[in-house]
């Protein structure tokens, strides 16, 4: 595990901490965090945030600075709903909020809680 990443899983932890349900899982090839079992974002390696989003926001949320399409190896995307926020776009907490708030308000939305 990295600096970079033991940070952000520290940072995404402490976001998450009023959340009922919370678990942590390695998957990815990071640490992801489930509520109410299901994945909302993983701290990759990188420093970077892999964040799943409702599909039908996916392209407006690509225009995010430091959002790119999440890929599962080279060249192979994971398809719409899941997003990637590199490092250098979630230095700040607000910025990291506001990506990880998302990924609850879709959580939310798929589970009902």
């Amino acid at each position: 595990m990295t600096s970079e990443q033991s940070e952000l899983i520290e940072r995404v932890r402490a976001l998450l901490n009023d959340e009922p349900v919370v678990r942590e899982v390695s998957m990815f090839g990071g640490r992801s965090f489930m509520v109410n079992e299901k994945m909302i974002v993983s701290a990759l390696k990188n420093g970077g945030l892999l964040v799943r989003v409702d599909g039908d926001q996916h392209g407006a949320l690509l225009r995010r600075p430091g959002a790119v399409q999440a890929e599962m190896g080279k060249d192979r995307t994971m398809g719409p709903g899941w997003i990637e926020v590199q490092a250098e776009a979630i230095r700040e907490d607000a910025e990291l909020a506001t990506s990880v708030g998302i990924a609850v308000d879709y959580n939310r939305m798929l589970t009902g809680h």
